[in-house]
This record gives structure tokens, C-alpha cells and sequence, in this order.
């Protein structure tokens, strides 16, 4: 691809998430000023440049976001609705941190333990949707929104009834201090530190890249996505690859909370923190299910949220304004993408008509040159 070429492409990918975010900040600031605040407060504050303390969170929350969104999309390029991701890293965060706190093996090894315990239990916990919809053609929409339900009272009676009182909640046993990562502290001490295993979200981003795009397996879950009849007409088993994506949708979603729970944490309990997986629907849509993109979703995201919090202080405008932004940027970047594409479309096609009216202009040219 030549350098104009690739300039005008990623200027049509830049393109559509911008119209979407100015959108959403026009709407929210509509709202703000119906409702009598300020909105140059508004945007001061959230678009005020983080403090050292607020960076070190937006990269670890960005962290749990791409890892959730991640694992939604890998459902959405197979044109499956993975809804379950809240129950599935909900089941698999209490089991790893169940197996982790029983100090299996020495050390920082039981973070390997607890990733292939969470990356099982999630995997099953959304290989059952696929299974059904396989075998006795149930929505996985419906059979993964009802299994987070199961999934979450599971996990709710096995604290109330085997976990330790801790406070006014209850928790899981304590990981030892051994088996915790200090984390990369690139400021002050008093400003936190970076999770290390926020790294597994780079590591599943480089992973499912090349999985997608450059296996066999990766086509045959884009061809199915894309036409399924056709992929049936090439020999792919379309029954197979739905149960496998959903089980690799649920392994990824297993890993969601791992950063937090060995980064901070150290247990399940109060600290578990909820709504990651149905955020990370809406950032998988934000990044068109692409992990560049759902990288970016993910860090406007994780903005969003940490900025949302000195709005009631310093500006007197209800944190949940943010959550309306969010909203609105998800819907107009599915609108936004389909105006680029089709105005991209429209482009090509204006293109390719004047090169073949060129074409059949030269040609009757040189036929009239040679009578």
C-alpha cells in the first residue's frame, strides 16, 4: 500500500470515532445546560490533564477494560452475541482467587494456577451457551444473560456460605504476601503502582491479532461472521467454531479481574469490581472489535470513569453525566462508522467509474487511430 493510501485509510479509521466522541460531548453538554449546570465547568474538569495518581488508574481500569471487551468481540467477529461476560469473569474471578488464597504451590506461581483455573471456568462457563445453541438451537443472547444470572447468585451463595466475614462483607482467603506482585510504580509511592499482570491484557491483545488474522482458524471464524452459508460451502464446521469461540470468548473473559487480584486486591470480596464485563461491550462496539481499536476504547473509557469522579466536587454536575457520554458515544459511533463506510464506498466506486470511463476513452481513441 502506498503512503497516500495508507494515510487516507487510517484517516478513515480515525475518522468515524471522532464524529462519534464530538457528538457525544454536544449531546451531553445539551443535557448539562437543560439541567442548569455549567458546561464549561463540565468540560473543564473532564477534560483536565489527570493527576500522577489518576494516570496510574486509568492504565490499570484500561487494563480490565480491553481484557472485557476483548473477550466480547472475539464473539462479535463470529457474529455471536456473547452477553455472558459479566458472569463468566464473575465465576472465574472467585475461583481463581479461591485456588490462589489456598497457597497450592510456592510463591508467585499461583498466579499461573489461578490464570489456567479463571481461563477453564470461564471457558466452560461460556462453552454451555454454545453447546446449547448447537444442539438444541437456543439464543446465545438468552442462554448467557440467564447463565450470568446463575453464575452471579453462585458465587454470591458460596461467599455467604463458605467465605470469611470480613467487615460487613465477606471474602475469599487472603493470597499471601509472597504471591502478590508490588506492581511498576512510575511515580510517586503515594501515587500506586501499575499492575503487572495488567500485561496479560497486551499479551491476549498480540494473541488474538494473530490468531484472527494470520490462522486458519481466524478465517474460518471471519467467514463464518461474515456469510455463513458461504463458510458451510468451503467445508467450514460452523457448529464447532461456535462452541470454540465460545470457549475462547469465555477463557479471555476469565482474566478480566487477575490484574486487580494480584495487584491489589488480594482476595475476593468487597474490592471485586463489578459492570466490567457489560462495559466492555460497549467498548468492544467503540473499537469495531478490533484490538487497536478496543485499545482505544478502552483507555477513553477508563478517562471517562477516573475524570467522572471530582465532577460533583469541583463542578457540582452528577458523575452519572459521564455515564450518558459514554452511552451516547457508543451509539453515535455505530452510526458514524456506517456514514464512513458508506461514504467510503461511494468514493470507490466514483473512483473506479472514472478509471473504466478513462479506459474505454483510450481504447476508442486507439481504435480511431488505427482506421
Amino acid at each position: 500500500m502506498n503512503p497516500v493510501a495508507l494515510v487516507r485509510k487510517l484517516g478513515q479509521a480515525v475518522l468515524a470515532p471522532a464524529i462519534a466522541l464530538a457528538v457525544a460531548l454536544l449531546v451531553t453538554s445539551l443535557i448539562i445546560m437543560l439541567s442548569g449546570s455549567s458546561v464549561s465547568d463540565f468540560l473543564g474538569v473532564l477534560l483536565q490533564a489527570p493527576s500522577n495518581r489518576n494516570w496510574v488508574n486509568i492504565i490499570n481500569q484500561a487494563s480490565l477494560l480491553f481484557l472485557a471487551a476483548l473477550a466480547a468481540s472475539i464473539g462479535f467477529r463470529m457474529n455471536l452475541f456473547n452477553i455472558g461476560v459479566e458472569g463468566q469473569y464473575t465465576l472465574a474471578s472467585y475461583a481463581a482467587a479461591l485456588v490462589a488464597g489456598m497457597a497450592l504451590v510456592p510463591g508467585k506461581l499461583n498466579a499461573v494456577v489461578a490464570i489456567i483455573v479463571a481461563m477453564v471456568v470461564g471457558g466452560i462457563w461460556a462453552g454451555i451457551a454454545g453447546v446449547l445453541k448447537v444442539t438444541r438451537g437456543v439464543s446465545e443472547v438468552i442462554s448467557t444473560i440467564m447463565l450470568n444470572a446463575i453464575a452471579i447468585t453462585m458465587v454470591g451463595y458460596l461467599m455467604n456460605t463458605y467465605g470469611a466475614q470480613y467487615g460487613q462483607g465477606r471474602r475469599t482467603t487472603p493470597l499471601s504476601s509472597d504471591a502478590m506482585f508490588a506492581g511498576w510504580t512510575p511515580f510517586e509511592p503515594r501515587d500506586g503502582a501499575l499492575w503487572t499482570l495488567a500485561l496479560l491484557a497486551v499479551v491476549a491483545g498480540v494473541v488474538v491479532s494473530y490468531l484472527i488474522n494470520r490462522t486458519r482458524f481466524g478465517f474460518d471464524l471471519r467467514a463464518t461472521g461474515m456469510n455463513e452459508a458461504a463458510a458451510v460451502a468451503s467445508g467450514v464446521n460452523v457448529k464447532r467454531m461456535v462452541v470454540i469461540s465460545m470457549v475462547l470468548s469465555g477463557a479471555i473473559a476469565g482474566l478480566i479481574w487477575l490484574p486487580a487480584l494480584f495487584g491489589s486486591a488480594g482476595y475476593y470480596g468487597p474490592p471485586f469490581q463489578r459492570g466490567l464485563g457489560f462495559a466492555g461491550i460497549a467498548v468492544a462496539l467503540l473499537g469495531r472489535n478490533r484490538p487497536l481499536g478496543i485499545a482505544f476504547g478502552a483507555a477513553l473509557f477508563a478517562w471517562l470513569n477516573e475524570q467522572a469522579n471530582p465532577l460533583g466536587l469541583l463542578a457540582g454536575i452528577s458523575p452519572s453525566s459521564v455515564q450518558i457520554t459514554q452511552g451516547v458515544v457508543v451509539l453515535a459511533v455505530v452510526i458514524a462508522y456506517e456514514v464512513v463506510r458508506r461514504w467510503s464506498a461511494a468514493r470507490e466506486q466514483k473512483a473506479l467509474r472514472a478509471s473504466l470511463d478513462a479506459a474505454a476513452a483510450a481504447a476508442k481513441a486507439n481504435q480511431e487511430v488505427s482506421a
